[in-house]
């Protein structure tokens, strides 16, 4: 572990050893596509698994606990309007995913990612750091967060070279702010090849219709791509 400027424990990409759920036992894992979950903010590795009987069954699917113990969850890092809040705590958080994934990728024929509310901001920040390494982004009711010009944060790269990336949401979600939505827009607009779909009366969850846009969309990205 080290230690933010504000003295709070924040796991370290050398140390951190997540608590995962895996949809397939490791025997019949190797030669698959995975797909990483990421939940949103108070919520555990348990929260997003019950979208698997929704996804492609040709997938392994594993979802991964956020690192910091908040009320009765886990978060990825401190939200932005709170004190302890820095870009750096996203830097060492999504760092620490990085390393992670490094050590289960190699069993796979590729790595797709998919992160609802706060754990889109994971996703998103993954790829704008290493954004050859994902067959595609899907990113549910969440946001990207701003870089601050910190170097984790390779947005040219991703604008060179754009991954496919599935956006869906809800007009009327109350929890993301407009103005991280606004960023969020602009910088999937100019750094990726965006799908965006809107759900209407959805708020800040998912529902069927997305999930079945988000198979479609796995299976034409990752198993059939053209």
């Amino acid at each position: 572990m080290t230690e933010s400027a504000h003295g709070t424990a924040v796991p370290s990409a050398l140390s951190w050893d997540p608590v995962v759920l895996w949809s397939k036992p490791e025997s019949e894992r190797a030669g698959t596509p995975l797909l990483v979950l990421f939940h949103g903010y108070m919520a555990n590795e348990e929260d997003l698994m019950g979208l698997t009987d929704h996804l492609p069954s040709e997938f392994t699917v594993v979802s991964v606990r956020a690192p910091l113990a908040v009320g009765q969850g886990f978060s990825w890092f401190p939200l932005s309007r709170e004190d302890d809040y820095s870009v750096e705590r996203v830097v060492e958080s999504v760092s620490a995913v990085s390393a992670w994934l490094d050590t289960v990728r190699e069993a796979h024929s590729s790595v797709s990612i998919l992160g609802f509310s706060q754990g889109m901001a994971v996703a998103t920040s993954l790829l704008r750091h290493r954004p050859a390494d994902f067959a595609c982004v899907v990113g549910l009711s969440g946001f990207a967060v701003p870089s601050e010009g910190h170097s984790f944060f390779r947005d040219d790269d991703a604008a060179a070279a754009p991954a496919r990336f599935f956006w869906g949401r809800d007009q009327e979600d109350q929890v993301i702010t407009p103005e991280m939505i606004g960023f969020t827009h602009a910088w999937l607009t100019q750094n990726t090849r965006l799908t965006k779909i809107l759900y209407p009366n959805m708020l800040h969850s998912i529902n069927l219709q997305e999930l079945s846009h988000v198979r479609e969309f796995l299976t034409m990205t990752v198993l059939n791509p053209r």
